[in-house]
């Protein structure tokens, strides 16, 4: 018995022997962010802080072209009978010809250069004048042409069924209308101002003499 203790022990102290023992001392590691291949991390904090300017002069959700700024078609229409616009055609190798001193930045059309229609993204161009149907337009007036309606103008379809109808007076909105006792539909002859057929026709007279 005593000498299985001792071989007991022996081998316990042969284990302990190959362990490496622990250390409480931990390796102190610094976390990044991510960082693409090509910046470092103060230049790639500079690139997105800059991507982040460029995002707040952009209305996202705007409808409509989102390269140029263009004018309302009554605008232009006005412009164009009083001599003041005309139509603008793309102009091939816009920019070689503007390095080359043969065109100048501002006769490249707008929406071909990516720009305004008064030529205001051009530094030291001529403005071009604003008629007061381009003010109404720039001060909110826009906001009529951008419409998602199916129909090219007004609401879209009320895909939710929260939006309030339209017809007869309702308590709750969005419920189903509620007509009055008396209520009739409309019909072609209620349109014309008559109550039944052959209201609006000449009565025939007898004969064709009276």
């Amino acid at each position: 018995m005593r000498t299985f203790a001792v071989v007991s022990l022996a081998a316990l102290l042969s284990v302990e022997a190959f362990q490496t023992p622990a250390t409480s001392s931990r390796s102190s590691t610094s976390l990044f962010g991510y960082v693409p291949d090509g910046f470092t991390q103060e230049s790639y904090a500079a690139f997105k802080k800059k991507e982040a300017e460029k995002l707040k002069k952009k209305n996202l959700g705007g409808v409509g072209p989102r390269g140029f700024k263009s004018r309302s078609m009554q605008s232009f229409q006005e412009a164009l009978e009083r001599g003041e616009a005309e139509h603008l055609l793309p102009v091939f190798n816009a920019q070689e010809r503007v390095k080359k001193g043969e065109l100048k930045v501002e006769e490249i059309p707008y929406m071909q250069r990516g720009g305004s229609w008064d030529n205001s993204d051009v530094k030291g161009a001529k403005k071009k004048k604003w008629l007061n149907s381009d003010k109404e337009y720039a001060s909110g007036g826009y906001k009529k042409e951008q419409s998602v309606s199916i129909l090219g103008f007004g609401a879209g379809l009320d895909w939710t069924g929260t939006r309030t109808r339209t017809g007869p007076s309702e308590s709750i909105p969005a419920a189903a209308p509620k007509f009055g006792r008396n209520y009739k539909a409309p019909n072609v002859y209620s349109m014309k101002g008559v109550d039944k057929p052959g209201d609006d026709e000449p009565k025939k007279k007898l004969f064709g003499l009276f």
